[in-house]
This record gives C-alpha cells, sequence and structure tokens, in this order.
C-alpha cells in the first residue's frame, strides 16, 4: 500500500513523481517517518545495540558531535515577503554536472552491516535521484559492484602513506571506472572512540555470546540483514582497502591492515594528483590553508568535514570554519560540505555561507537500515521537500541564489 502526499511545490528529479501525477508515493511501513531524525529514532529500535553505538557515535566525549548541530543555532534567518517563487528549482551544478539537488550522500563505512547490500541501496537510490554518492572505502562490497549500479559514483579512498600502494589502490579505482575520487586527509590515525569499546563494537566484530544475543534481540536485523548477507554474498570482507580483499567482518583474531596513514604530507596528494586523470577532491579540511594548499596540489575541490566529529573531539565545526575557507581559496572554487547536517535549512545555511553542495551521512545509513532502498529514497525526498519549502519562504527562487545577506548571527 502506498500513500499519496501533495507535494505542489517539490522540484526534485521527475524520479520522485508518478507520471502524470503530482504526488509522492512512499511505502505505507515508512508513513510515520516525516523527519530525518525519525529515521534514527526507528534505526535505534531496530540495530543491534554494537551496530547503532558505531554509527551514532564521536569521538571522546562527544564535543564535536555536538557542536556540529550547535553550529546552525547561531543563525537566524532573514525571509522577503512578495516574491514569486513558483518556477523554483533545486537543480544545482557541481564539478561539471548538473544535479537536482544541493546535496548528496556522504561516504559512510561498513554500510553493509546495517543494510543489506547497503552501498548498492544507497548509490541506486542517489543514481534515481540525480544526486551524488560517495561510496565509502570501507565499504563491505567491492567498488566494481557499486561502480557498475551507478557509474556516477565517486570513490572515497581511505590512502596507506606508502607511494606503491597509493599506486596500486589509484589504478584499481580507475580501472573499476570511477570518475571522481575522493581522498579523505583526517584519518592519520584511528580515533579514540570510547563509545565503541562500551558498546563492545570492533572491526572485525568478535564472536561472542554477547554478540549473538544481540542478534537474537534484533530479529529484523538479523533475519533481514546479517543472514540474508551470508546467504547471497558469504562472509562480508572490507573489500576496497587495497587492492586485495581486507580482513573479515566477523573473526577472533585477524586484525585490519590500516597502513601507514601517519606518513600522508602533501607529496603524496601530489603524487595522486599525477597519476589520478579524473577529478580529484580532498576530504577532510578545517584549516583555511590546507584547502589552499589542496587547491595548489590540483584537487578540483575540498570538502570542508570533521568527519561527523568521530575523528578529533574538539575540532572545530565545519560550519564555523566554512566562510574562512571560501575566502581563502575564492568564491569560484568548490567548496563542500559535511557534518551535522539533519534538515532543508541546514543546507541553506551552508549555501549562505559559501558552500557549494552539502553532503548528508548519518541520516542515510539509518534510512537504509530501516527501509532499505525505499527508506533512503524517503530520506532524500524529505529533505529536497524541506529545501523548497524553505526557499519559498525565505523569497528566494533556487540554492544559488541563496546570500548571506538572509541570514543574522545571534546568540
Amino acid at each position: 500500500m502506498t500513500q499519496t502526499i501533495r507535494l505542489q511545490d517539490y522540484p526534485l528529479a521527475s524520479h520522485t513523481l508518478p507520471k502524470g501525477g503530482d504526488g509522492y508515493r512512499i511505502p505505507r511501513r515508512l508513513r510515520p517517518i516525516l523527519s530525518l531524525d525519525d529515521f534514527e529514532t526507528a534505526a535505534r529500535r531496530l540495530l543491534p545495540k554494537p551496530l547503532f553505538a558505531y554509527v551514532s557515535g564521536g569521538a571522546e566525549q562527544g564535543k564535536s558531535l555536538r557542536g556540529n548541530r550547535a553550529g546552525f543555532d547561531r543563525y537566524a534567518w532573514v525571509p522577503h515577503a512578495f516574491t514569486d517563487t513558483s518556477v523554483r528549482s533545486l537543480d544545482t551544478s557541481l564539478l561539471g554536472q548538473c544535479y537536482s539537488a544541493p546535496f548528496g550522500i556522504a561516504p559512510m563505512g561498513i554500510s553493509g552491516l546495517t543494510a543489506f547490500e547497503g552501498d548498492l541501496i544507497q548509490t541506486r537510490a542517489a543514481r534515481e535521484a540525480n544526486i551524488p554518492a560517495i561510496m565509502s572505502g570501507s565499504s563491505l562490497l567491492p567498488m566494481e559492484t557499486v561502480v557498475a549500479a551507478n557509474p556516477d559514483a565517486w570513490f572515497q579512498a581511505y590512502v596507506p602513506g606508502e607511494d606503491a600502494k597509493i599506486l596500486a589502490l589509484i589504478e584499481r579505482v580507475q580501472r573499476a571506472g570511477f570518475k571522481t575520487l575522493v581522498v579523505t586527509a583526517d584519518v592519520p590515525v584511528s580515533a579514540n572512540r570510547e563509545n565503541l569499546i562500551r558498546a563492545r563494537f570492533s572491526t572485525p566484530l568478535k564472536p561472542d555470546l554477547h554478540l549473538a544475543w544481540e542478534g537474537l534481540t534484533h530479529p529484523r536485523w538479523l533475519l533481514g540483514t546479517a543472514l540474508k548477507t551470508l546467504l547471497r554474498h558469504g562472509m562480508p570482507h572490507f573489500e576496497n582497502s587495497g587492492v586485495g580483499r581486507g580482513a573479515p567482518i566477523l573473526s577472533a583474531n585477524v586484525m585490519r591492515d590500516f597502513g601507514a596513514r601517519d606518513h600522508l604530507s602533501w607529496r603524496h596528494l601530489e603524487l595522486i594528483r599525477r597519476h589520478w586523470p579524473g577529478t580529484l577532491v580532498v576530504k577532510g579540511i578545517l584549516a583555511p590553508e590546507d584547502a589552499v594548499q589542496a587547491k595548489e596540489c590540483g584537487a578540483e575541490g575540498v570538502i570542508v568535514s570533521n568527519h561527523g566529529g568521530r575523528q578529533l573531539d574538539g575540532s572545530i565545526a565545519p560550519l564555523a570554519i566554512l566562510p574562512q575557507v571560501v575566502k581563502a581559496v575564492g568564491p569560484d572554487y568548490p567548496v563542500m560540505i559535511d557534518s551535522g547536517f539533519r534538515r532543508g535549512s541546514d543546507i541553506l545555511v551552508a549555501l549562505a555561507l559559501g558552500a557549494t553542495f552539502v553532503f548528508v551521512g548519518r541520516p542515510m545509513n539509518y534510512a537504509g537500515a530501516v527501509g532499505g532502498q525505499p527508506g533512503i529514497k524517503h530520506a532524500i525526498g524529505i529533505l529536497a521537500t524541506e529545501v523548497a519549502r524553505n526557499l519559498a519562504l525565505l523569497g528566494i527562487q533556487s540554492p544559488g541564489e541563496v546570500r548571506r545577506d538572509s541570514l543574522r548571527t545571534v546568540r
């Protein structure tokens, strides 16, 4: 059964509207989901506690995690009245592509453990909606499988600090068919995520009675994700850390090889630029001077990010440093942003402060866990509807017209 919701102010890609109609159809079980936060509430009930802790948590005391959301409270809108917005559109240009909304799906590791074929359903939903999706280098499906489902998907790499391994990885990414490579810059070492120790989460997961009990007490996840994955794909492995297959997701004694990431330097980014023929984006930039350095190394864009509050606890919120980054690299250079976005108004705040584009992570993971690919499609629809509605309320025709003078800083 489906329900038709009238969304005359919803100009996203036509895939969301039945041919000849003007309604957005959602499955019955997703009707109670009215916001991205609702997906998180539903996922908390559905997922085993260790998995929910992995997706939801941050580093140490969670100061950056909380700060990412608190940053939006510093701003208030000044809308304009009596402005005809009847022909507004969400179309947004980014890196030579025209997308149907000013946001995309951020990379999230082990999405295949929270939803069946999590990486695939994210990239398929993104392709249907004509928005970009970034595949995580910590995914459990081979990159070749994902790019086959969406040739326009981006690949995010955790590159080791060793030249030979870097070249081998980017050669594989190129051979797979990806055209955009996202190099993550903010993971020289693994963060101190105490919440994962308390929740007894690790990668690989350690088989024990606690893990078995968590599976048995979450039967929908056990049958719909865990057992279904084992039957269709066998034991999941980390497939994309290098050229060969990585560690299994479940093991009592195997350790993951993260490579010498603390050896990474700007020299390695220059090496990647010389050998990568496609579009290069650097993710995890906070310092304005680092953005300038990435630009000088040949990156076509940067993503301002503190890894969703999952790396250095106490790092500045991307939204707070965004205007300085934009000023440093110039208005014509693509500056993207992620970390903490939950509402259409959040996206518009980032655009007003100079961002070119926004990426959303955790909510899309929750949406996949709760509703599979239809859930992700519904999450995209919710966010796009909020953006479209708020444009009308602000008296603005398109995301590209959002300006800083529509915002005020408040205490």
